[in-house]
């Protein structure tokens, strides 16, 4: 006979996040009732916990690097950043996020998709350098032109990493492009997919350049 007592795991879950408890707390307590419902000690539950946090270690540095991320903005790493900006005359935001755009797809493209992203790179970094390039640029800016140029930082990540990282074979969207034309008949390797995903990301690389050089143009005639 089935044994449905350990859903109670699932129904604490629902609870928790109805009273809106800490997510972290309620998931912990799910997990470890669930596990001593199912019969395994205390020393076990544990034990589970950590061959899992082990296996999965690469999601773990997330929470590794993003506490450090927020101690670098709390000691001003956004000012620092936007002063070096300051510094360079020829910086303007369309060639600042056009240089970002060129890396964040070469390093998608070779599997490095965490290295940067809207927490680690663009919040702290490349936002406060575009707004820094065009204060510089043409003086103060207003509340609507200020998002204009946090909204194209934030797309430039975008383009950068979803036709930037089909480049490279190990990435789950390519194989489920695999599977999916598979079932259709279409029997491709996850080679044959990177490749044709080249000219994609060239093609999306010169449209989100041409916008970026444009956003500056809008710019400059807003000087006059």
């Amino acid at each position: 006979m089935i044994d449905y007592w350990p859903l109670i795991g699932i129904l604490l879950v629902v609870i928790g996040f109805a009273l809106k408890f800490n997510p972290m707390l309620v998931v912990t307590v799910s997990a470890i009732v669930t596990g001593l419902i199912a019969g395994m000690g205390p020393v076990e539950v544990v034990s589970t916990f950590g061959k899992a946090f082990n296996d999965n270690r690469i999601i773990a540095i997330v929470w590794i690097v993003l506490p450090v991320i927020g101690l670098l903005e709390r000691y001003g790493l956004q000012q620092r950043a936007a002063a070096l900006i300051r510094k360079m005359k020829g910086a303007t935001v369309g060639r600042l996020l056009l240089f970002y755009l060129i890396y964040r797809q070469a390093t998608s493209a070779i599997g490095l998709q965490s290295t940067a992203g809207h927490p680690q790179t663009v919040r702290p970094l490349v936002a406060p350098m575009a707004l820094a390039a065009a204060e510089q640029q043409h003086g103060e800016l207003s509340d609507d032109e200020a998002e204009s140029v946090k909204a194209y930082a934030a797309a430039t990540d975008n383009v950068g990493l979803f036709f930037g990282e089909d480049i490279f074979i190990a990435i789950g969207s390519i194989v489920l492009i695999q599977q999916i034309l598979s079932t259709y008949g279409y029997n491709l390797s996850p080679l044959h997919l990177a490749l044709w995903a080249i000219p994609t990301a060239i093609c999306a690389f010169l449209i989100h350049g041409a916008r970026l050089l444009l956003f500056d143009r809008r710019f400059a005639r807003r000087g006059r």
